[in-house]
């Protein structure tokens, strides 16, 4: 048997002007999503607990059946899982942005340009990230490179508490009010002051103003916290599996759920990955492997940007070069389970992440040999129509596994 799980990062959304009110899921041309949701179980499922962030770790975990209120330390210690890094039962390690920060309409203010930097390049960043550390590393802070815009550092032995605000939820808007409060607070704003300092005259940045690129003018921390201890997907279910992602916070909950990390060439994170590469990687791995969870980061990178149009065209790619060849290669492997939904929805009129209970489809081998349903579609309405809905979102991958069923099928 064999089962996938495929992450649609931030693909649902709100009904959008600029696609006559359709969200991009109702816009895209997706027939295979669409099969999924005809031949299979469609509702919806609710990823973020109230009160909680809703953030990708939040909703990633809950994907993976841990509950966060439960399990979550906050969404850096995941990122450092992915990596490796090694944390004491009292260090924090924060997520660390490369950002591009612009002067504000009000005198001394500065606004949030771009919290990706203008999606700087991983060599760019590792140049950056390596002078930081030579510069301020030190007196228990630790620098670690990651990709693009997204970094770490390890404040050891630490403060956990301090208040921090995700950059992504403040493009365009000025940062005075959003800086770190609280405990530790002094420490990485004065962090924050000294990397802008440097900053402002390093190469990679002259480079970049040359080329009439967003500098990376500016660090900015969030998503603090310590280590985590969460049981493995082989202690749970007795599956052994693998992950396919170019985001280390997906990798993270990976590794900590026991999977392989599967590098793929021309795997991005970006609009411009290789979507049908992973598919391949993906079908390979499930030869000698039961499960297999394969994010695709694109659909969510379009919605912070505000570009619904961009979020239609990378669900149609997913439909066409993963779920699609996915859907095909399960068929030839023997019985399956495949299970497509996103971890919250990244409304683009937002640009950030929203709570709200997401669509999901499950299709079993069994299922997709039925033809004798009644079209239907992969959206948020039409998983709102059928009426099933999966409050403890967590519990719904024991579903996939065979090992629970749904209130009833539909």
């Amino acid at each position: 048997m064999k089962y996938v799980l495929i992450h649609g990062d931030g693909m649902a959304d709100w009904p959008c002007e600029e696609l006559g009110g359709k969200t991009p899921l109702e816009a895209a041309r997706k027939p295979h999503m669409d099969q999924l949701a005809t031949r299979g179980v469609l509702g919806l499922v609710a990823t973020i607990p109230e009160g909680m962030p809703s953030g990708s770790d939040v909703g990633t975990m809950t994907m993976m059946g841990y509950d966060p209120r439960r399990y979550h330390t906050g969404r850096a210690p995941i990122e450092a899982a992915s990596q490796g890094i090694e944390l004491g039962s009292a260090d924090v390690v924060f997520r660390m942005n490369l950002v591009s920060l612009k002067p504000g309409a009000t005198a001394g203010r500065q606004v949030m340009n771009d919290f990706t930097a203008g999606h700087i390049t991983s060599e760019e960043a590792a140049q950056i990230v390596t002078d930081l550390g030579r510069e301020l590393a030190g007196d228990g802070i630790e620098f670690f490179n990651g990709v693009s815009y997204r970094h770490l550092m390890v404040w050891r032995e630490g403060s956990a508490k301090t208040t921090l605000t995700p950059p992504h939820d403040i493009t365009g808007k000025e940062i005075d009010s959003h800086l770190p409060k609280g405990e530790g607070a002094p420490r990485l704003n004065d962090l924050m002051r000294r990397a802008s300092a440097l900053l402002a005259e390093h190469p990679v940045n002259h480079g970049r103003r040359e080329r009439n690129l967003p500098e990376a003018n500016s660090i900015w921390f969030w998503g603090q916290g310590t280590r985590p201890a969460v049981p493995s997907l082989k202690a749970r279910f007795g599956l052994d599996g693998s992950v396919i992602s170019a985001v280390d916070l997906v990798n993270g909950i990976g590794r900590l759920a026991g999977l392989e990390l599967i590098k793929v060439p021309g795997a991005t994170g970006f609009l411009d990955t290789d979507y049908a590469a992973k598919g391949r990687y993906g079908l390979e791995s499930l030869r000698t492997r039961d499960f297999l969870l394969l994010h695709i980061e694109a659909p969510d990178e379009a919605g912070h940007m505000g570009r619904a149009d961009l979020k239609t065209e990378a669900i149609e790619r997913i439909d066409e070069l993963i779920v699609g060849p996915m859907v095909e290669g399960l068929t030839r492997l023997g019985d399956f389970a495949i299970l497509l939904m996103p971890d919250h929805a990244t409304p683009s009129k937002l640009k950030t992440h929203s709570p709200e209970p997401v669509p999901f489809a499950l299709m079993t081998a069994a299922d997709f040999a039925r033809s004798d349903r009644p079209p239907r579609r992969y959206t948020e309405a039409e998983g709102a129509r059928t009426g099933l809905r999966v409050d403890d979102g967590h519990t719904l991958i024991a579903a996939l596994f065979g090992r629970d069923r749904l209130a009833h099928r539909n």
